[in-house]
């Protein structure tokens, strides 16, 4: 056990009177007590206080995918060690985000107790004096224990991190390991500082071999008369077509938003994906002169297209555009997608967009639902096999999923549910794109696309042992995120609008109704959306214009009999619908119709039914509710 020698007291009276003997505690530990109380910051606060959403956690992983794909392999091969030992590994962004927490599973649930959570911000500024933020702050490995924490929040906690760096000395993320007072040991400083090296060796290696291989790409660009650039991953320009040699001739390792002070402006980008990790790691920037945007002589033609055609609804909600704008981007490329999203989504629905607007759309596009397949039966349902190769096979063999959509695009949805035996033969496959069906010794080329599809974290699937970390890295080359409805509740009305147009249902809905279906949370996502309405249209087809202001819900709620908690889901979803019986515009308009047709047919009921071309049933539940007879 490791301890330190500084006292409460030592604490209290420092952040009380803000007086401190210096001598008993380390320099860097000194000026960062004084950077915490200058910055204000609660001593007494006993958690952290600002963690992202779930959106904002997916896009700073996203933002910092370099640094989580090489240095996550290092962080599970340390768990190993530091598991047993009682103790937590992080992996923090260089604005002190936790990006990753892994180890002791008792000690994370400690951990979570002060929000020290994926998410959390963990800075001096949050925090106060603490191993994570205090080595942002002075770019060097610390240790942090006990009473040395500023804040309470970590006063049971001891600390070590080290900053990781990339290329160019910049530091681009933090490792901790963290662990309770009573398990803490010096060593673990040494730890942290040994495996943060060991990922900058391998991060420079990588972005040294990305470099190379996106000079390779210079080729395409290097004579090219057009405005264009092609920049790393951290916007570094590090090629240039001649136009812009010819007008910056200190082109070199200028950032890309530095490129408007010499007088051009953005407008497209195209990324540039690996063959060797299939991992995006630049762009092809398209840029426009001011002059010639002003002149329109530019001869756009040449500027490779990247429109993108979405069949179905995208709404207005910022949460989808985003999606959207990621789908744009690799549907041109040959990348390996991975569609994360909750069940209900319409991931379905990406993966095909991204097919129909890629190199491979005139091929077939074919979806495979991965936990739909019996165990016993994935193999040959994905590879195929030959005549006889198992009792029941048919006569001429089976041609399997993966040789059916040659030239075309393979849709893995829930990749998440395969079998371990599965994992292997699938990585397989990816790694040298031939299929070997059940039965057989001679291997199939394979001409695809690749796009898989969760609802699962994969990343956990991973640290649980359950998913395959190199099949998790070989399909997680792009991932896109599908937002859930209830992050993108603005785009309901649109969502009704296009079922009802697409079904040819002519149903006028008052503002109420959209109103109230933007209250419920929606579990089952656009899928659920899709039944409700759907449910309503079979129960009231005979009479769909009066659907919504006749409506019996205790009717509805009998055809549940027998189970009760369905009955009252189904009520939840019907509720949204209620709206005042007051008459509307639309309706005075109907009630005047009716008194007149009753006039000219004397009071005859079906012939007034038919002179206005309603059904009999309707015109009689009309007559009831706008009390015709009593005018």
């Amino acid at each position: 056990m490791f301890e330190t020698s500084l006292s409460i007291h030592t604490w209290k009276r420092f952040v009380n009177e803000g007086v401190l003997d210096s001598s008993r505690l380390n320099q860097r530990l000194v000026e960062s007590w004084y950077r915490s109380r200058e910055a204000n910051v609660n001593p007494y606060m006993n958690k952290g206080r600002y963690i992202l959403t779930d959106d904002l956690i997916y896009s700073k992983k996203e933002e910092n995918s370099l640094l989580r794909n090489i240095a996550l392999p290092h962080v599970n091969k340390m768990n190993q060690f530091i598991n047993s030992l009682g103790m937590i590994a992080l992996l923090i962004d260089p604005e002190g985000y936790v990006l990753s927490i892994s180890g002791n599973s008792e000690v994370q649930n400690e951990a979570s107790k002060i929000n020290f959570v994926e998410g959390v911000r963990w800075t001096e500024g949050e925090v106060g004096t603490n191993a994570i933020g205090t080595a942002l702050s002075i770019e060097e490995p610390i240790m942090v224990t006990g009473m040395e924490h500023y804040s309470v929040a970590s006063h049971n906690w001891s600390c070590s991190a080290s900053p990781i760096r990339n290329n160019d000395g910049k530091v681009i993320g933090i490792l901790d390991v963290s662990c309770p007072m009573d398990r803490a040991h010096p060593y673990m400083l040494g730890i942290v500082t040994s495996v943060a090296y060991a990922i900058e060796r391998e991060i420079s290696i990588q972005i040294h071999k990305d470099e190379m291989e996106l000079v390779l790409h210079s080729v395409n660009v290097i004579d090219a008369e057009l405005p264009v650039v092609i920049c790393n991953h951290m916007q570094v320009i590090i090629c240039a077509s001649k136009s812009i040699r010819k007008n910056i001739p200190n082109w070199m390792g200028l950032k890309v938003n530095e490129m408007a002070e010499y007088g051009f402006s953005y407008r497209k980008e195209v990324p540039i994906i690996s063959k060797l990790h299939g991992r995006v790691i630049g762009n092809f920037l398209y840029l426009l002169n001011i002059n010639d945007e002003i002149n329109n002589s530019v001869d756009l033609s040449k500027v490779p297209s990247i429109s993108f055609d979405f069949k179905g609804e995208v709404g207005t909600s910022k949460s989808f555009q985003h999606t959207l704008y990621e789908m744009k981007r690799v549907a041109h490329t040959d990348a390996i997608v991975c569609i994360l999203g909750e069940t209900g989504t319409g991931k379905e629905v990406i993966a095909q967009a991204i097919h129909e607007n890629s190199t491979w759309k005139d091929g077939p596009f074919v979806a495979v639902n991965c936990g739909a397949i019996p165990k016993e039966l994935t193999e040959s349902e994905l590879f195929g096999y030959t005549e006889g190769a198992f009792t029941g096979a048919r006569r001429h063999g089976y041609k399997g999923k993966f040789e059916q959509a040659y030239d075309g695009t393979i849709f893995l949805d829930e990749i998440g549910e395969i079998t371990h035996s599965m994992q292997v033969a699938l990585l397989r496959v990816l790694q040298e794109r031939k299929v070997t069906p059940v039965g057989s010794m001679k291997e199939i080329p394979l001409n695809i696309r690749i796009i898989a599809a969760t609802h699962r974290d994969l990343r956990q699937l991973v640290n649980e042992g359950k998913f395959r970390e190199d099949l998790y890295y070989r399909l997680h080359v792009y991932p896109i995120h599908v937002p859930p409805l209830r992050e993108r509740k603005e785009d309901i009305p649109h969502f009704v609008q296009y079922f009802c147009k697409k079904n040819h249902w002519n149903i006028s809905l008052p503002p109420e109704f959209f109103d109230r279906l933007m209250e419920y949370h929606w579990p089952g996502n656009i899928r659920e959306l899709m039944n409700v309405l759907e449910h309503l249209h079979i129960l009231f087809q005979s009479e769909i214009e009066d659907s919504f202001e006749t409506l019996n819900w205790m009717d509805v709620l009998d055809l549940n009999k027998g189970n009760h908690s369905e009955a009252q889901l189904l009520q939840e979803k019907m509720e949204v619908l209620h709206y005042s019986a007051s008459l509307t515009l639309r309706e005075k308009i109907q009630k005047e119709q009716m008194t007149e047709a009753l006039q000219k047919t004397r009071g005859n009921v079906l012939m007034a039914a038919k002179l206005l071309g309603v059904p009999r049933s309707t015109f009689y539940k009309r007559l009831k509710k706008f009390d015709v007879f009593d005018d």
